[in-house]
Formats: C-alpha cells, structure tokens, sequence
C-alpha cells in the first residue's frame, strides 16, 4: 500500500499543476473584453433560444463552478462566468451550453456518462475504504471488489473526454458561427478551452495509471 501512494504522487502533481494552468488562461482570457459585450450569462441565453432549448440560467457561487444539470434541464452559471463581458468568462458559459446541446441532440458520450453517475458516485466514495479493509483483513477478494470500484471511476474519466472535448468544439463553432466573438477573440477563447480540456485529459490518464498501479502492488 505504501508503495502504491508513493508512486500515485506524481499524477496528483501532474492534476495540479493542470489546473493552475487553467486558471492562468481564464485569468488572461478575463482581461480581455468581447467587441460585443455580451455577458456569458446572456451568451448563454442567446445560443440556448437560437436552437429553441426550453433551459433556465441560475447563478452560483464560487469560481469555476459552471455547469449543466441534465436532471432540472438549468444551465448554472457562476459570477465571474455569468455576469462578466471577458474572452474567458463567455467561452466557459458557451462551453457549459454545449453541454445542453448534447442533453437535446441525445448524444451518445454525453448519455453514457450521465446513466454512469450514480454507479460512480458511489464508487468514488467507497473503492478506497474497501480497499484499506481488504488489506488489513488480509482479503484478496475485497481488494478485488475495491479494484472493480476504480474501474468503475477510471471508466467514467475516459467517457468524459468526448463529452468535454465535444463541448468545447461546438461552443467556438456557435460562437464564431453568430458572431459573438470577433476572429481576434477566437484564439483567445480556444486557449482558455484548450487548457480546460487538458485537465480532463491528465484525469483520464492518472486514473489509468493509478489503476495498473493499483492492480500490480496489490495483485500479491
């Protein structure tokens, strides 16, 4: 066990400093001003009538919070996304629509990973707790089933890869398509989704990896 924590700091590391580089283009993306100024919140609300989807706009506290829930078919928007006229904060609420119009095209990825959730939600919870049992136990079995719960959060990393990357193209596409951002402002919106987009890709790849490791110091 001491092994596998050991050998599992470096991917920790690696999500960190994936996410302090998020912030760092949301934060560049946020000193730079649409030509339209249009909030993301009324970004937001603009593509969603353009295609006639019946969903709400909230706001929520916190930075970076934004999302969409499939559930109350609500687009939940935090203040420095929904009331900011930035680059950065209108190319996140687009993104977030994106997501919308995934839940009302019926995307394939998006389902998978939405009918995923409750499965993983209790996966995450629980793998690491039956894990330590096991080992202490002396159960392979229970070691077995804690591997089977990773799994379980290892497989719902790689199915969000298509339904992030998949938001973000089409959030760039609808907003150079209706001229909400100027070909000048599109670089600058790609660079803060890009770097969104790698944090999921540096998750789905540490989750693989803490699952092989995982599976070999534990396998004996």
């Amino acid at each position: 066990m001491l092994v596998y924590l050991l050998f599992a700091i470096p991917p920790l590391l690696l999500g960190l400093a994936a996410q302090q580089w998020v912030n760092r283009q949301f934060a560049e993306g946020s000193r730079v001003r649409t030509s339209s100024g249009m909030t993301g919140a009324q970004v937001s609300r603009r593509l969603l009538d353009s295609a006639g989807l019946n969903v709400g706009i909230e706001s929520i506290p916190g930075q970076l919070t934004d999302h969409y829930d499939p559930r109350g078919k609500v687009m939940r928007l935090s203040q420095p996304v929904g009331n900011s006229d930035s680059v950065a904060a209108v190319a996140v609420a687009a993104h977030e629509t994106g997501h919308a119009f995934q839940d009302a095209k019926g995307d394939t990825w998006f389902r998978i990973r939405s009918a995923m959730v409750p499965a993983v939600n209790f996966a995450s919870q629980w793998w690491m707790g039956v894990l330590l049992l096991g080992i202490f136990a002396r159960s392979f079995g229970m070691i077995q089933i804690a591997i089977a719960l990773f799994a379980a959060v290892v497989a719902f990393s790689i199915a969000t890869l298509p339904v992030e990357i998949g938001a973000s193209r089409r959030a760039l596409s609808m907003m150079s398509s209706q001229g909400i951002l100027t070909p000048a402002e599109v670089p600058v919106a790609r660079k803060v989704l890009t770097a969104a987009a790698l944090t999921y890709v540096v998750a789905a790849l540490s989750s693989i990896y803490q699952l092989l490791l995982l599976y070999v110091t534990t396998r004996d």
